[in-house]
């Protein structure tokens, strides 16, 4: 199995002109990818990447003045883009409310619900390993630009690992953020796969928001990651956000775009963390259970208001994300089961019953045999369960709605 990883390098640019080469650059690849994304929109999303090219490879490279591969690794960041979008898209379903009968309905959304091609607005460039970017002997790299290739020093803690010949390094995306230039550099590596009979521990995770996350294990023993604080933040961000879009002004529509990165980047920062402390926590051969959320709404109105907006589902799954590339090289697995009935279900008789649960206290107490319960404990308990009979040669573990409900 392969696992891939996103490098951050930062970088000191060696020759005086080379952080204007590095901008006209990114600036007519931009400009592109909104060519190319117009004609996706415009021509019913064509995703296949052979299909677009035959179409628009010549127009791209004379319209934009784009070197060869440069106008492949447009179109195929573009499309890949519009995948990851139509993924989202399906993943968090439409939500209405029949005004009529009061019913709640989901519809699956796709691609034809965009109303306008997606927009490109930042400017950025994607580089093929050794064609467009290259690792030099004495240590620096040599990027390609329309003036000619451009020398700079990567500073990067803990750079050297990946050059222990078990990675393979590919496509790198330059950028520029906060006055500083950047490569992301795509780096993978071949790592054994999950042997189910090897496994030391079986974990299931809540994901939620008072906590971050509570892991309850095969030993009974149960694991609270605090998300107070973070709550806190988000709403401190979420009232920031609130007062300058109320301004309206070019002023503040910078500071939110400002304050939007500043976020994403502390939360991106939570989740990093967090995972790796899951993943040194639990060791090698865990197995990670997670809830799959496909589908499912973070709607709280037991929370207060100011807070209500803190729901986002796109944490929790950047969260997954983290913990399994994380979980991949340090020879574990993360899998998804079913979250129905993991929160109304008792561990200890079977009894499912939705009423069992107290939102305010934050308790399952179950009418039937009496047992108590933290309910974001009991989410995990559930899901571990979930993960034991899937370690057992069930494939798809979920819990079925009982007579004793």
């Amino acid at each position: 199995m392969e696992q891939t990883v996103n490098i951050k390098v930062k970088l000191n640019i060696l020759e005086p002109n080379g952080g204007m080469k590095f901008s006209k650059t990114m600036e007519q690849y931009r400009l592109a990818c909104n060519y190319v994304s117009k004609y996706l929109f415009d021509n019913h999303f064509p995703l296949n990447k052979n299909e677009v090219q035959k179409a628009i490879y010549n127009t791209i490279r004379e319209k934009f003045n784009l070197k060869s591969q440069m106008t492949i690794s447009c179109i195929r960041g573009v499309i890949a883009r519009y995948k990851t979008v139509k993924a989202q898209m399906k993943r968090n379903s439409y939500k209405y409310q029949d005004i009529n009968t009061g019913e709640w309905y989901r519809e699956t959304r796709d691609l034809t619900w965009l109303q306008k091609p997606i927009i490109f607005n930042r400017p950025q460039v994607d580089l093929q390993r050794n064609r467009d970017w290259s690792y030099l002997s004495n240590g620096q790299l040599s990027i390609n630009t329309f003036d000619g290739r451009v020398k700079v020093n990567p500073v990067c803690h803990g750079f050297d690992q990946y050059f222990d010949g078990t990675w393979k390094f590919g496509l790198a995306k330059l950028l520029k953020t906060g006055g500083k230039w950047y490569l992301h550099i795509s780096a993978t590596k071949t790592v054994a796969n999950f042997d189910n009979q090897t496994v030391k521990h079986v974990v299931g995770i809540d994901r939620g928001l008072r906590f971050l996350a509570t892991t309850y294990d095969e030993q009974g023993k149960a694991v609270f990651f605090d998300g107070k604080a973070v709550m806190r933040k988000r709403a401190k961000y979420q009232k920031l956000r609130a007062k300058l879009q109320a301004k309206g002004t070019k002023s503040a529509k910078r500071r939110l775009k400002k304050l939007s990165g500043r976020e994403n980047r502390w939360m991106n920062d939570v989740n990093h963390r967090l995972s790796k402390t899951l993943v040194q926590k639990f060791g090698a051969n865990t197995l990670f259970v997670l809830e799959d959320l496909t589908g499912v709404s973070f709607e709280r109105t037991d929370l207060p208001k100011a807070l209500r907006n803190q729901n986002k589902s796109w944490a929790f799954y950047q969260l997954e994300q983290f913990l399994t590339y994380k979980a991949h090289l340090n020879n574990s697995e993360v899998i998804e089961v079913s979250a129905k009935y993991t929160s109304q279900r008792c561990p200890k008789c079977g009894t499912i019953k939705k009423s069992n649960r107290n939102h305010d206290l934050h308790e399952y107490h179950c009418s039937n045999c009496g047992y108590r319960s933290n309910d974001d404990r009991l989410g995990a308990m559930n899901i571990q369960l979930l993960g034991t009979q899937y370690i057992s040669g069930e494939a798809q573990p979920k819990f079925e709605l009982t007579t004793n409900a």
